[in-house]
């Protein structure tokens, strides 16, 4: 993960009194060039075959209240159509995530002067909790259409409901819980949790200086 995110927060190190010896525009616009360029690469990760699979951290499993119809058919041999089933959830989750990059690049764009200082002085979660109060109603917007789309394309919905159809035959209770928004929530949760987590890191150990914008108030 190292070359992934590393630009994303660079500025974030910096400390405000060092920041108050360059323009604030200079600033603002740095900040602006490390978030569209961390964020993009970050999402590019998750958008790749087991960007969540992959990653236990990130991995979409089966939906809590469907953690019974998982041990009930997994108990009568049908293993494999439960792993279908998560497997297809999963690959929704990265062919849906490009969605996010446009988003993400508007609330970035509209940043304000006033917006980059508060982060640059903010805890080390700072510019995460910025993207996610800017982001996450389009998002959700964005990708619930983008997930059923992304669902009905890796096959996900015609797993669910040869999973929930098994299970119905053997169960007084129907249940059939709302796919689309069950891993919609799941893919912006890991979509958030990737970048705070490159943040603290960031935070800890300003590695990259990718640009020379970067490399010049670093430099000083």
């Amino acid at each position: 993960m190292k070359s992934t995110i590393l630009l994303f927060f660079s500025f974030l190190m910096l400390s405000y009194s060092h920041a108050q010896n360059f323009k604030t525009d200079e600033i603002a616009k740095g900040l602006k060039e490390a978030l569209q360029v961390g964020t993009t690469r970050g999402i590019e990760i998750l958008s790749k075959p087991d960007g969540f699979f992959g990653n236990a951290a990130f991995k979409i499993l089966m939906p809590p209240e469907a953690a019974k119809i998982e041990k009930s058919l997994r108990s009568l041999g049908f293993n494999q159509q439960v792993d279908e089933a998560i497997l297809s959830m999963n690959r929704a989750a990265e062919d849906a995530s490009r969605e996010a990059i446009p988003i993400f690049s508007k609330a970035i764009t509209e940043m304000s002067i006033e917006d980059a200082f508060g982060i640059l002085k903010g805890n080390n979660d700072a510019a995460t909790k910025y993207l996610q109060t800017k982001t996450i109603d389009s998002l959700t917007k964005k990708f619930r259409p983008s997930i059923e789309a992304s669902l009905n394309k890796v096959n996900a919905t015609k797993n669910w409901n040869n999973i929930v159809t098994q299970y119905n035959k053997f169960s007084f209770k129907k249940i059939n819980p709302d796919l689309a928004a069950y891993v919609t929530e799941r893919s912006l949760n890991g979509i958030y949790l990737q970048i705070a987590a490159e943040e603290a890191k960031i935070r800890k150990d300003p590695v990259a200086r990718s640009s020379d914008l970067l490399k010049k108030i670093f430099g000083k």
